[in-house]
């Protein structure tokens, strides 16, 4: 360059005349000596090549590979390309694009097609370099020859797209017979069964008690901007008034523009601790510039979590972040958090910060909403994940404290879930209707659940005893297990599961594994939000070791058809029809755990229920080889052997080794697991209790899981008296004299004997007229369920009652210890009445009111009954004559046409849930729908 071999030079004194020398020398000198480093070491090569080739085409990176897997399904293969006249052509370096190596790929060319993911650079670059040649082949790619559109722009570019785009191409140059056809046409999946299933979407979401559950609500009337980071979620979040998005470091950026053009006075700005040291200051810094009334939530956690938790660079401490703030002119600052005591006594804050506990966020954020200008409000709480680890670890001391719903006090209303968006407080069916569990294993002890409207919480402190042991003893599994008779020596695994339970720690399990036998391993984990409860999708293609260069590796996601075991660690994302499309009905065996993790709104909405199980076995039926298949509960078998729901995919993992669909032997995936080092023992008898679980189902049953904590009310004891009422109903079906079973001894325990035979005089009733119309018996089990529902509802004397009940101590012992120290969370109407917002902890008095109360139930709906004056307990018993009257009023005229209508009339109590103001609201939408119906 210049006369002489180009050297790099360095200079530091970059202005001037200066800068514009180095421009110069980059131009001219740089990125010429990597085009000729490019060519001299043949970087850009021709994977296949043939002198008479008239079609070439071009790929880089992953969709090299990709295009590769497309070529070969379409009956392309190395051999048929060069017979054909194809080249290919794989540029290691896409810029700069050295255009010799282009040149001499394009000669005798008439067409090249470039096939990459978005934007067209390598197309373009190609373009410039073949620019005044002679001849030039015509080149494709975004767009056909006719200016439509071809390969996108947009998206992911994977081996089915590129199969179904290129082969037009193919076959319009080679002709039809020549091309193979796009193999996955024959599988038919059910996607409207999939459509229909509400709430279903595995979407993600906090983790169990991430800060940002409580840190994201606004006040009535405000709304948030949201941002970038794990708050983000919010915008997802339907309970959460945020909107929009921006860059990190433009938070608040939308409304500073907005304000004067708009009516809204103010706005939230959400802003994590991480993007405010980041660049978010700025953003900050000019909200003050502009004088705009807005209020910076800056959510300090303490980690970058949505990445992986790693420290913030430049983090500062709340109290030296709130100096900093106030340096910046703000208005005015305020810290709300979970722990004000935390700080030590010498922590200087900038002055006039009040330090609030996070209980009084609404009131902190209303009095911010006031104050005219920007401010500020740190909401200061550990990220849960992060603190989830750090109390494993031992640096953080683990709190003794769990909370515990006792399911035959809960109403199954979501309150507690719309207040905490906890996935770990999750709703179970029970006899009784819909309920709520804290999943134990799960929870990380944020405790926001407990501010739900309901009495069935408690405190619980365990005795220590029952902790680390197994709900049900089970005798360690040798290694002596039987191998499965027909094990592949290669194929292609899907796993597919929740974001945070190890399905990427399995998929890294097997890759291990591989490698230890002497295999090739290709993977691709599709995580997304990770470890948010959302779907994480993991691909592992094992084939016998490659022996020669890079260019013969494997495009490493699993394409449609290919998958040869299917793991389904959560049903509803291996019911999802873009995993589903992977599978072929020839031969994709499906291990599935058939646990019934909720999502986000299901945790939130009582009509967004799990799908029933019969449909989701069938859609993966439908597309696997259904008589090689295995369904259990994995979660439920984890829980149960290891009081922890983590092990729950390596025993589906261990099912599908037996099953023979893993590639890979046990020795090795068991070395894979010591070689992790993570709770080795554990995992190695959840592996080989999967395999127990595929040889001998029995033994599975044999050891009587349940849900362990579980309040179990079903059949309660029937006396003598309880079945002489129960005989009086004529001609009852098998299901309606089960539910008449348990519910007619429980109303006598409720109440007494008349108020029993009141409930059974009217399942007679309905039952003789519904039998004199069909043989359905639909409509007298309604009734049985939700008259019994709205007669034993839950005042003062049923809750004392069934916080004595033996099941419930029961279920407490078992999870606990039995002498674990109880506290009850309650707020009674009597003390709301008083203007107490908030509940009181009772513990052993708790215990003697209950006996008080249990004994003064013969009083309740008497004159005189102390809480049967308040509103809501004349509510409740009026509901009970209301119900009478509408099945009076569908039975007067009941039909064979109108049945089914009937059976809707008669299920609609089943919204009618919660306590106080929350049954208020859905006795009144439940009275509008009676209306309607009724009409």
């Amino acid at each position: 360059w210049d006369g002489k071999p180009w050297a790099h030079t360095q200079e530091d004194r970059l202005f001037g005349p200066l800068a514009v020398a180095m421009e110069r020398e980059v131009d001219e000198g740089r990125l010429n000596a990597a085009q000729e480093f490019i060519a001299h070491n043949r970087l850009n090569r021709q994977t296949v090549d043939t002198t008479d080739a008239k079609v070439g085409i071009v790929a880089a990176g992953k969709t090299y590979y990709d295009l590769r897997a497309a070529l070969d399904r379409l009956g392309f293969d190395e051999a048929t390309l060069r017979s054909r006249g194809i080249r290919v052509f794989k540029p290691a370096v896409v810029w700069p694009l050295e255009p010799t190596s282009v040149r001499e790929f394009a000669d005798g060319l008439d067409t090249i097609v470039f096939v990459e993911e978005k934007r067209a650079f390598i197309e373009m670059f190609a373009r410039e370099a073949l620019y005044g040649q002679a001849n030039p082949p015509k080149i494709l790619g975004k767009r056909h020859d006719d200016g439509t559109l071809w390969f996108p722009g947009h998206g992911e570019m994977d081996v089915d797209l590129i199969t179904k785009l290129i082969r037009p191409f193919l076959v319009d140059r080679f002709g039809e017979d020549a091309v193979g056809p796009l193999e996955r046409e024959r599988v038919l999946i059910p996607l409207s069964d999939v459509k229909t299933m509400k709430g279903a979407s595995r979407a993600a979401g906090f983790c169990s008690g991430c800060p940002h559950n409580t840190s994201t609500w606004v006040p009535e009337g405000s709304e948030a901007g949201g941002g970038i980071g794990c708050h983000g979620m919010a915008g997802t979040t339907p309970t959460r008034n945020t909107k929009g998005t921006t860059q990190m470091g433009g938070e608040g950026i939308q409304w500073v523009g907005a304000a004067p053009f708009v009516d809204m006075d103010h706005r939230f700005q959400n802003i994590g601790d991480g993007t405010y040291h980041h660049s978010g200051s700025l953003a900050l810094r000019q909200a003050v510039a502009a004088g705009t009334n807005i209020t910076y939530k800056i959510l300090y956690n303490g980690a970058v979590a949505m990445t992986g938790g790693q420290d913030i660079d430049g983090q500062m401490s709340v109290p030296a972040l709130t100096r900093s703030i106030q340096a910046e002119g703000v208005a005015k600052i305020m810290v709300v958090t979970d722990e004000p005591e935390k700080y030590p006594s010498d922590a200087v804050f900038a002055p006039d910060v009040p330090i609030w506990h996070r209980s009084r966020l609404d009131e902190a954020q209303r009095l911010l909403r006031e104050t005219p200008g920007c401010t500020v409000l740190i909401y200061d709480q550990a990220c849960a994940a992060e603190l989830r680890r750090d109390r494993k670890r031992g640096k953080v001391a683990d709190p003794a404290m769990r909370v515990f719903i006792n399911e035959a006090v809960c109403e199954g209303c979501g309150d507690c879930g719309v207040k905490s968006s906890c996935l770990s407080v999750q709703p179970v069916d029970t006899e009784f209707g819909r309920k709520t569990q804290i999943h134990q294993s799960s929870c990380n002890k944020d405790y926001t659940c407990l501010e739900g409207d309901c009495p069935a919480f408690v405190e619980v402190i365990p005795d220590g005893t029952v902790v680390k042991k197994a709900t049900v003893p089970f005798d360690p599994i040798g290694d002596d297990l039987p191998e499965p008779a027909d094990r592949l020596d290669e194929g292609n695994i899907l796993m597919m599961g929740i974001g945070g339970t190890g399905v990427v720690t399995v998929n890294q399990l097997l890759a291990t594994a591989a490698l230890l036998d002497g295999k090739q391993a290709d993977g691709l984990d599709q995580t997304g939000l990770s470890q948010k409860g959302g779907s994480v999708i993991s691909n592992l293609k094992i084939s016998r070791l490659a022996d020669d260069t890079a260019d013969s590796g494997r495009a490493n996601k699993v394409s449609a058809g290919e998958a040869n075991a299917y793991l389904v660690f959560d049903v509803l994302t291996g019911t999802n029809p873009d995993n589903l499309k992977k599978t072929d009905p020839s031969k994709t065996v499906a291990v599935v755990s058939s646990s019934k993790v909720p999502t986000g709104a299901m945790v939130r909405d009582t009509a967004a229920d799990f799908p029933e199980w019969a449909k989701l076995q069938s859609i993966i039926d439908g597309t696997t080889v259904a008589a090689k298949n295995v369904y259990f509960d994995a979660g439920t078998v984890s829980d149960g052997l290891f009081r922890s729901h983590m092990p729950a995919n390596v025993i589906v993992l261990g099912a599908a080794y037996q099953q023979g669909c893993i590639p890979i032997s046990a020795d090795a995936i068991e070395r894979a697991i010591e070689l992790n080092g993570v709770a080795v023992d554990t995992n190695t008898q959840a592996f080989r209790i999967g395999r127990k679980i595929a040889i001998d189902p029995a033994w599975l049953d044999s050891l009587g899981l349940h849900r362990a904590g579980s309040v179990k009310r079903s059949q309660a004891r029937r006396s003598a008296k309880a079945q002489r009422l129960i005989d009086t109903v004529a001609a009852p079906s098998e299901e309606l004299t089960r539910l008449l079973g348990i519910r007619v001894p429980d109303l006598i325990d409720y109440q007494d004997q008349a108020y029993a035979k009141q409930y059974v005089d009217k399942i007679n009733e309905v039952r003789a007229r519904e039998a004199a119309v069909t043989s359905d018996t639909r409509l007298s089990e309604a009734v049985a369920r939700y008259l019994y529902k709205l007669m034993a509802y839950k005042d003062e004397y049923e809750v004392a009652r069934l916080h004595r009940s033996k099941a419930f101590k029961d279920a407490l012992a078992e999870q606990f210890g039995k002498d674990a120290e109880i506290t009850y969370k309650l707020h009674p109407p009597t003390m709301r009445q008083f203007g107490y917002e908030s509940k009181i902890g009772l513990g052993r008095s708790a215990e003697v009111a209950f006996v008080a109360l249990a004994r003064m139930k013969k009083l309740r709906g008497t004159s005189m009954d102390p809480f049967g004056r308040t509103k809501h307990r004349k509510m409740e018993r009026e509901l009970i004559g209301e119900y009478e009257d509408m099945i009076d009023r569908v039975t007067a005229s009941l039909s064979v046409d109108n049945y089914d209508h009937a059976v809707e009339v008669a299920e609609l109590p089943d919204i009618i849930r919660g306590y106080e103001g929350i049954k208020e609201a859905n006795i009144a939408e439940f009275r509008s729908r009676a209306q309607q119906l009724l009409k």
